[in-house]
Order: structure tokens, then C-alpha cells, then sequence
């Protein structure tokens, strides 16, 4: 863990500005979801949009050789889904994982749509992730831990009902996609790294309706419940400040909250 790089001024500048362009590009993405439209589709149009309109990098494209912009993980995919070109219905729920790089730093983010009308317990397994996430994000500050922010992230998940995906994990971000540290979505209070001033990763809980046993299938990326139960997840990436938090990729609709 001794190699995690703590950001200066300059760099955290410049993070901070990849984030609001993300949060920019999930904002005008939200007027693109909707019952009928392909993940491929909304593939072309994020890169159409960080190239074009953000003059951004979308940094997910060739990294580890992945071949799209985004994953596209809905329904019984936990993560790392290939867009199709099959078109969303009313009833699904999918996972838009995004990343940009803007003048050679990284943020990353992703939000799970609800499509149409959805069942009762898929809108709770999405929205209850979504307090996982933040309820992890509020145990970010100097001093505490990063099991202090798995613990918070599982307690929430299993007081819900629901299980937590073991086997991936937020990670420190900045020049590249994948710094360290990695930071479990599951932990023990006090244990783990120290939290400092000027660290930046992603918290990015995967929350399943059933078990948390997963597999990947043979295109070796995208990974599902073994049971064939819902999962969803959110990301922000985050900065540790003198005081706290900051939520880089914060969107506009959302505020820095404290999670029920």
C-alpha cells in the first residue's frame, strides 16, 4: 500500500475537472435511456459525445484491450458487460459504467437506469445500492480506514436483504484507471490502509438481489449471478480532503448526502 500516490494541488485540479465533464456526460446520457434504444447504441453516442463535445478522452477504450467506451451490465450482469445490440425494455435495469481521461487524468463513474416500469424489489436492490454507495462515501476522511468504508458499504447491503460481490472493487484512480489502492466493498472498522489527505479512488459497490457467487462467461469480461438474481451498482470516484470527502464525479442532481 505504500504505493499510493497522494495528489498534489495541480492534480487534483485537474481530477476535479475530468469529473465535472463525467458527470456532464451522464447528465446528457440520461435523456438518451429509454425503453427501445440498444447499449450499443448508447455506446456510439458517449464516445460520439467525450470526443466531440468534451474534446475528453474515453479512457475505458483499449484499456486491458476492452473494445467499447462503456460497460453495459444489465439485469443479471454484475460488471464488465460488452454493449449489444439488443434494446432495452421496460422492466430491465442496466449498469452504465463511464470513464474520461481530460489532460491526462482519469475519473470514473457509473449509475444503474431503471428502464420503464420495474418490479418493487429491483427499484429496492437499485436504490438501496445507491445508500450502499454513499454510506461507504461518508466514511471516507483522514484517519479513518478502508474497512471503515467496506463495513459501512456490506452492514447497509445485509441489513436490506441483499449480498455483496466479493470479488471486485473500487481503486485509487489518477494518470491511470487502476492505482492503488483497491478498496473492498466489504471490511472490518479500524482495519486496512489509513485514510490521507489528497488520495483519490472510486467506491463502487456491486449489490446482489440473491447470492453473491458470480461467473464470467466465455467472451472473459462479462461477469454474472450464478443464480440468475439482479445485481446493481453505482461509482463516484472520490478525493479524501483535510475534512472529509469530495465527490469528484458528483452530478448535478444529486447533492453530498448522508444515506438512510
Amino acid at each position: 500500500m505504500n504505493n499510493v500516490i497522494i495528489k498534489s494541488p495541480e492534480a487534483i485540479a485537474k481530477m476535479r475537472r475530468a469529473g465535472q465533464l463525467l458527470a456532464q456526460v451522464f447528465t446528457e446520457l440520461d435523456k438518451q435511456v429509454k425503453p427501445g434504444v440498444s447499449t450499443m447504441a448508447l455506446n456510439h453516442w458517449v464516445e460520439s459525445y467525450i470526443r466531440e463535445q468534451l474534446q475528453a478522452r474515453p479512457a475505458s477504450l483499449g484499456q486491458y484491450d476492452y473494445p467499447y467506451v462503456l460497460n453495459a451490465s444489465p439485469n443479471q450482469v454484475i460488471c464488465h458487460g460488452f454493449p449489444t445490440d439488443k434494446p432495452l425494455k421496460s422492466g430491465d435495469i442496466v449498469n452504465l459504467d463511464i470513464t474520461l481521461e481530460k489532460d491526462g487524468y482519469i475519473a470514473d463513474s457509473s449509475k444503474t437506469y431503471t428502464i420503464g416500469e420495474v418490479t418493487p424489489l429491483a427499484q429496492q436492490l437499485v436504490d438501496q445500492t445507491y445508500a450502499a454507495m454513499w454510506q461507504g462515501i461518508n466514511a471516507v476522511k483522514p484517519g479513518n480506514t478502508l474497512g471503515d468504508i467496506g463495513f459501512a458499504i456490506a452492514s447497509h447491503a445485509r441489513q436490506h436483504g441483499f449480498s455483496v460481490v466479493r470479488e471486485y472493487c473500487g481503486h485509487g484512480i489518477g494518470q491511470q484507471m487502476h492505482e492503488a489502492p483497491q478498496v473492498l466493498h466489504f471490511g472490518r472498522p479500524g482495519q486496512g490502509l489509513v485514510l490521507r489527505e489528497g488520495m483519490t479512488f472510486t467506491i463502487e459497490p456491486m449489490i446482489n438481489q440473491g447470492s453473491p457467487k458470480n461467473r464470467t462467461l466465455k467472451d472473459g469480461w462479462t461477469v454474472v449471478t450464478k443464480d440468475k438474481g439482479l445485481s446493481a451498482q453505482w461509482e463516484h470516484t472520490v478525493l479524501v480532503t483535510a475534512d472529509g470527502v469530495e465527490v469528484l464525479t458528483l452530478r448535478p442532481e444529486e447533492t453530498r448526502r448522508v444515506a438512510a
